[in-house]
C-alpha cells in the first residue's frame, strides 16, 4: 500500500470517528411548569457505546440541541465530564417523562459522578445554563418517544424545522 492510500484510509478513519453533528437528530419538548412549551433538537444515545462516548470531545453545542441518553429501564445512572470540553446541563428524566432532578453548570474534564439520586431512564444534556434562562425544573414534562409520546409540533413549529 502506498502512503498516500495509507494517509487517506487513517484520515477516513478518524472522519468517521468523528461526532455526527446534525446527522440523525429528533425532537424533543419540554412542557414548563407555566405551561409553556420549549422545543429541542436532540441526538439519542441509546447504544452502550454512543452512552460512553455521549458529547466527549466536542468544542460546541448550538443552542436549542442536547443529547438524550436512554438507558433502557429505570436505575440509578451515574454520569461524568472526563474528556467533555463544553459545560452542560444534565436533567435526570423519570420513566413518565417528568424531570425528577437537574444539575447545572458541569464542570468541563471532570471526573466527579453526577448521580441521579432515584432511578432514572433517561439523561438529557444541554448547554449550561439552558436550564435557568428556559426556567425549567423538576416536575416539568419531557415529550419524546421514549416516554409514550413525541413532542406535537405546531404547523409554524414544523416549518421552521
Amino acid at each position: 500500500m502506498s502512503a498516500g492510500t495509507a494517509g487517506g484510509l487513517l484520515w477516513l478513519a478518524l472522519v468517521a470517528a468523528l461526532p455526527a453533528q446534525g446527522a440523525g437528530t429528533e425532537t424533543l419538548a419540554i412542557t414548563t411548569r407555566s405551561g409553556v412549551v420549549q422545543y429541542f433538537e436532540i441526538e439519542l444515545a441509546a447504544t452502550d457505546a454512543a452512552r460512553q462516548r455521549g458529547l466527549m470531545f466536542r468544542r460546541a453545542l448550538p443552542a436549542r440541541r442536547g443529547m438524550l441518553f436512554d438507558f433502557g429501564r429505570p436505575q440509578p445512572v451515574r454520569m461524568w465530564m472526563v474528556n467533555t470540553l463544553i459545560p452542560l446541563d444534565m436533567l435526570f428524566i423519570r420513566a413518565d417523562g417528568t424531570i425528577e432532578s437537574i444539575v447545572t453548570g458541569t464542570e468541563p474534564g471532570s471526573s466527579r459522578l453526577i448521580e441521579s439520586g432515584l432511578p432514572v431512564p433517561a439523561v438529557l444534556e444541554l448547554n449550561a445554563g439552558t436550564a435557568a434562562q428556559l426556567d425549567l425544573a423538576p416536575g416539568d414534562r419531557v415529550r419524546h418517544r421514549l416516554f409514550g409520546a413525541g413532542p406535537r409540533i405546531s404547523a409554524a413549529r414544523a416549518d421552521r424545522r
